[in-house]
């Protein structure tokens, strides 16, 4: 990196994000792109190639600051992949346009999302929650302002029972919430219209991958025959499946299952804490985007659209 004029404000957004202070999917591919913008506007590179070998530094930097999320080469892929141009000038000039597409983008694609969910639920319908999503409460939320009455069943989920966030911004709502333990999913189907989701990430096949409990509920669900939907941005399609790629499953802290205390009492066990678990596309009736909804099998034509052929990696050094 030493050998690019990488611009301060760029550097800055890079620390911000490896050390969390900007977090949040949305926010960080947001960031991301705009740093890049920012580095096309003050790069002192003078001719085509270096300026493009520039961005693909500014990018490299960008990236490795978190090496597993999704929203992050996503962006850097939309920004990279329009950069087109014979002098720097244009090339300057594509960048920062397609940086501001993906923010006007990013900037409705919430709202957008929840508009097209909201059309999937009926007035009167009961909907089942599992963990907190804000794309899936986009779509309650829009359902409500075209008069329908929603009322939700939410699973805590465990360990860190994110499903009380949910039930707290359902009430501030005004939707009727009933709150339930996870391992009583099963019996309160009977009573639910719909199961509303969200999504860390989707594979190119339509696998969802989501809060660990989410693929458990889908085979419930449609046991039962309640459809169930996933809401999320674009920004959380995995390109890298394409090629074949295994979406990384993230172990966290064992404390968040069981106390030292208590871990003591019980005696030499294991314990392990994944965070997250992969739905099949079988098991899913609908993903939800800005861009529509799709059954999950065609999301992969969506996703090569919007950034390629997957293990493409604009950033790399040629």
């Amino acid at each position: 990196m030493a050998d690019y004029d990488l611009a301060d404000p760029l550097e800055e957004t890079a620390e911000a994000i490896a050390t969390m202070e900007v977090r949040g999917a949305a926010t960080i591919a947001g960031e991301a792109a705009d740093a890049l913008a920012t580095q096309a506007r003050e790069t002192a590179a003078t001719e085509p190639e270096e300026f493009r070998a520039t961005m693909r530094a500014a990018a490299r930097r960008l990236r490795e600051t978190r090496p597993t999320a999704v929203s992050l080469p996503n962006a850097l892929r939309y920004v990279l992949q329009r950069m087109e141009g014979n002098d720097v000038e244009t090339l300057r000039e594509s960048v920062v346009r397609a940086a501001a597409e993906f923010d006007r983008r990013l900037e409705r694609a919430q709202e957008d999302l929840g508009q097209i969910g909201a059309n999937r639920l009926q007035d009167g319908d009961t909907i089942m929650t599992h963990c907190h999503s804000t794309d899936a409460l986009a779509c309650v939320e829009a359902a409500l302002e075209q008069g329908k009455e929603i009322e939700a069943i939410v699973k805590e989920t465990r360990p860190r029972k994110q499903g009380h966030i949910t039930a707290e911004r359902l009430r501030e709502l005004g939707v009727p919430v009933t709150l339930i333990v996870d391992s009583a999913a099963r019996r309160y189907l009977d009573e639910v219209d719909h199961v509303l989701v969200g999504a860390d990430s989707i594979a190119a096949d339509g696998s969802v991958i989501n809060k660990i409990g989410t693929s458990g509920l889908a085979v419930n669900a449609r046991e039962r025959g309640v459809p169930i939907m996933t809401a999320a941005q674009t920004i959380k399609l995995h390109p890298e499946t394409l090629t074949g790629h295994t979406v990384e499953i993230e172990m966290r802290d064992e404390a968040e299952v069981i106390d030292d205390e208590t871990r003591a009492d019980v005696g030499d066990i294991d314990v392990e804490n994944p965070a997250f678990d992969v739905t099949p596309p079988r098991y899913m009736d609908a993903i939800v985007t800005e861009s529509g909804q799709f059954p999950p099998e065609s999301i992969v034509t969506l996703m090569r659209e919007l950034f390629g052929e997957g293990a493409d990696e604009p950033w790399a050094e040629s």
